[in-house]
């Protein structure tokens, strides 16, 4: 189970630290519009969502592949979040 927990922290870390440096963004950028970066938290929170909702799957046959695609999914999110974040 600690795989699972690890995983979870994970999750919560990494959107959770790209949202927050959304919100520095915006702090440091007030003039700016702030769409483009409230589009970014609603898409971290939905890919956290659906994360969460994927690690707590309980029918899955081989749960070591399944959680190494759920990493690689996080990965992939994140270097797209963080490339869009750095885009602002």
């Amino acid at each position: 189970m600690a795989n699972k927990r690890d995983l979870k922290k994970d999750i919560n870390y990494v959107l959770g630290d790209i949202i927050e440096e959304v919100y520095v963004w915006e702090l440091h950028n007030p003039k700016k519009d702030t769409k483009a970066g409230e589009a970014i938290i609603d898409e971290a929170i939905q890919s956290f969502d659906e994360l969460i909702e994927r690690v707590n799957a309980r029918q899955v046959e081989n749960p070591s592949t399944h959680f190494k695609a759920i990493r690689k999914d996080l990965e992939k999110t994140a270097e797209s979040l963080v490339a869009k974040v750095n885009a602002l």
